[in-house]
C-alpha cells in the first residue's frame, strides 16, 4: 500500500512550521532519483526514506567492497561483492516498507539520463563525481527539475542545488568540467563523518525543496570544514544577473570567462624570473596560517568583492587556494572585473606542495 502522509511515524514532521500535513503529503507523492549508493547516498537514502518520500530510484553500477564499509553504513560485512544498489534498496525498504524503492545497477550517464529522470520530481547527485554531476545538471535542466548535489574528501564537504528553471545552473558555478577528477576517497582518503555531514545537508536541501520549506542553496555553495567545525557559503550567479535583468531578445545569458590555467612547475619558473606575477591567496586566513606560498597576498573569496581594488587591474595575477577550486571563482570575478591578466593555479597549493615543494605541509 502506498505510505500514509497522517501515519504516526511522521507526526514529529507535521508538527513543524511551515511543513505540515500538506507537506508530508507532498513527500508521500514525490518521486526522487538518487544518484550513488556510495558515502553521500548511504546519508541520503536512508533520510529520504525514513521522512516519508513516496518513490525512491537508487542509481549505481559499483560493487560493495571491504574498504567502503567505514563510511558507506547501507552496506555490511554481509553485503560485500553484491550490488550496491541491492543493499541500499534492502536497507530502505526496512525504513519505509510502504513506500516504492527501485535500485538500478548502471552508470548514471546521456544515454539513461532522460528516462531515469523522466517522471522525478528532483535528482540528488551523490557520485561525487564530476562529470556525472554535469550530466545529472543538463539532465535535470531538461527535465524542469532541481539538482541537489554533494562532495566529499579528506576534510571537507561541499553541498549547492542547481535548477535551471530558476536560473542557476552547475555550469554557473563551474563552466567547464576540470581537466582532472580532484581528490579521491581512494587515493587522498575520507573522513567518515564528512560523510554523514554531507549528505544530511544534501538529504535537507531534498526535504525542503520537495516540501517548498524555508530558503534552498540556489546560487550558493555550502561548505563544511570538519578539522575547524566551521561552515562557510560561497555565493555564485549567473554572469547576465550582475548586468541587471536581461533584455527578451538578448539571447541565451553569457557563462563567466573561464580563466587560464598555470601548472605549478611553470608557476614557479615565473616566480623565478624578473616579471613574477602577483600571486593571490583566496582561502581563510586559518588555511594560510597552516601554509603558504611566500609572497602571496591574502585576502579570503567572501572579501573579494569588497576588495578587488586593493589589486592592480593591470598586473599579471595568479590566484590560488588549496584546491583549485575557489581560484577559479575568483580568477572568473576578476576578469568580469576587468583584469586583463589572470590565471588559475591548477590543483591549488595541494599540487604546489607535490610538485613544487614537498617540504610543505598538506591539510
Amino acid at each position: 500500500m502506498p505510505i500514509d502522509p497522517d501515519a504516526p511515524r511522521f507526526a514529529r514532521q507535521r508538527v513543524l512550521p511551515g511543513l505540515g500535513a500538506d507537506g508530508q503529503r507532498r513527500l508521500a507523492g514525490a518521486h526522487v532519483v538518487v544518484l550513488g549508493a556510495g558515502g553521500l547516498g548511504s546519508a541520503v537514502i536512508p533520510v529520504l526514506a525514513a521522512a516519508g518520500v513516496g518513490r525512491l530510484t537508487l542509481v549505481d553500477d559499483d560493487v560493495v567492497e571491504p574498504t567502503n564499509l567505514h563510511r558507506q553504513t547501507l552496506h555490511h560485512d554481509a553485503d560485500v561483492g553484491r550490488a550496491k544498489v541491492d543493499s541500499a534498496k534492502d536497507a530502505a525498504a526496512l525504513l519505509a516498507p510502504d513506500a516504492v524503492v527501485r535500485g538500478v545497477r548502471a552508470r548514471f550517464d546521456e544515454g539513461n539520463a532522460d528516462e531515469l529522470l523522466a517522471d522525478a520530481d528532483l535528482v540528488v547527485d551523490g557520485t561525487d563525481d564530476i562529470l556525472t554531476r554535469y550530466v545529472a545538471d543538463a539532465a535535470a535542466a531538461r527535465a524542469g527539475i532541481p539538482l541537489v548535489w554533494g562532495s566529499a574528501a579528506r576534510f571537507s564537504g561541499q553541498v549547492g542545488v542547481s535548477w535551471e528553471a530558476r536560473g542557476v545552473g552547475y555550469r554557473d558555478l563551474f563552466p567547464e568540467p576540470p581537466a582532472d577528477a580532484g581528490l579521491s576517497c581512494e587515493i587522498d582518503g575520507i573522513l567518515p563523518s564528512v560523510c554523514t555531514v554531507t549528505g544530511g545537508l544534501m538529504s535537507g536541501e531534498a526535504l525542503k525543496l520537495l516540501t517548498d520549506l524555508g530558503d534552498p542553496l540556489l546560487g550558493r555553495v555550502a561548505v563544511y570544514d570538519a578539522l575547524t567545525g566551521r561552515t562557510r557559503e560561497i555565493a555564485y550567479a549567473r554572469a547576465s544577473d550582475a548586468a541587471g535583468p536581461a533584455s527578451a531578445d538578448a539571447g541565451p545569458p553569457a557563462r563567466p570567462a573561464t580563466p587560464a590555467e598555470v601548472e605549478p612547475a611553470a608557476l614557479a619558473a615565473e616566480l623565478r624570473s624578473d616579471a613574477p606575477p602577483l600571486l593571490l591567496d583566496v582561502r581563510e586566513p586559518w588555511e594560510a596560517d597552516l601554509v603558504a606560498i611566500a609572497g602571496s597576498t591574502l585576502i579570503p573569496l567572501h572579501e573579494l568583492g569588497a576588495r578587488t581594488l586593493e589589486l592592480d587591474p593591470e598586473a599579471s595575477v595568479v590566484v590560488y587556494c588549496h584546491l583549485g577550486v575557489r581560484s577559479r571563482m575568483a580568477a572568473e570575478h576578476l576578469l568580469a572585473s576587468g583584469f586583463a591578466d589572470v590565471r588559475n593555479l591548477a590543483g591549488g597549493i595541494d599540487a604546489w606542495a607535490l610538485a613544487v615543494d614537498p617540504g610543505l605541509a598538506r591539510y
